[in-house]
């Protein structure tokens, strides 16, 4: 085994990570979310600061977009026994590390789906589709695409989009969902030349849109580490609310 491949052994599965919300499987530290969670013990927990003030105890919850199971192991603590956490994560492996998070925090509330969301079913190369892109050094993949719709969820309060690039593609394929249950949907928006044409997307089903930038480093992190890693890093979020909710934020925020 050559020195490269001893450094990813070393950071892989073999061993597992403790986080803020319970134990995760170890893997290899390439990436923004993998980077934090190893260190920190968490991700990005300025969203689920802003979440925590609109879950509720029974609520139903979906993500699309794993990341590990990184917020979900938050979620299902939020919503309780009686609640639901949806989460659809169509690539192979990060569905697989998803599922172990889930099996060895035994959360029985979690339902994981290995499908990408969007407009219509089908069988896609993920770097095919709006938002699939393929990490560095690894090889495309064949996913299973489905619509929001098809799932029947009964309830869903929060609609989470961790892909960034797929929220379009993604409501052409939720309208009734979104028509009889009107979640908050909270995503990563894309580039800046498909923001306008997001932003607006959200405001034609009837729902108001305000920015949220949480930072990537959370001084008051689960490990108390001190070296901030990603300095100045924020997220470019939005988070949306139905015109006919009570939901605020400030208004220098609103879209």
């Amino acid at each position: 085994m050559n020195t490269q491949k001893k450094a990813n052994a070393s950071e892989s599965s073999s061993r597992l990570w403790s986080t803020r919300y319970g134990m995760m499987t170890g893997v290899p530290v390439k990436g923004s979310v993998a980077r934090s969670l190893q260190r920190y013990g968490e991700w990005s927990e300025q969203e689920l600061n802003l979440l925590s003030g609109l879950i509720q105890d029974g609520q139903s919850v979906l993500e699309f977009g794993g990341e590990y199971g990184a917020h979900t192991l938050w979620f299902a603590r939020a919503v309780g026994e009686k609640g639901k956490v949806y989460v659809a994560e169509p690539r192979r492996l990060p569905f697989q590390q998803l599922c172990a998070n889930v099996a060895i925090n035994q959360l029985t509330n979690v339902y994981t789906h290995s499908h990408w969301l969007a407009r219509s079913d089908a069988q896609l190369v993920l770097s095919s589709l709006p938002g699939g892109v393929v990490p560095d050094g690894e090889e495309d993949e064949m996913v299973n695409v489905v619509t929001l719709d098809s799932l029947n969820l009964d309830s869903l309060d929060l609609l989470k989009i961790n892909l960034s690039g797929s929220l379009i593609d993604l409501l052409l394929g939720a309208a009734e969902t979104i028509r009889k249950h009107r979640p908050i949907i909270y995503y990563r928006l894309s580039g800046i030349e498909q923001v306008e044409a997001e932003v607006q997307a959200i405001k034609d089903l009837g729902y108001r849109c305000w920015s949220h930038t949480p930072y990537l480093y959370n001084a008051d992190n689960h490990a108390s580490e001190s070296v901030n890693i990603f300095p100045g890093c924020v997220q470019q979020n939005v988070i949306a609310s139905p015109v006919e909710s009570r939901f605020e934020l400030e208004q220098r925020y609103e879209l």
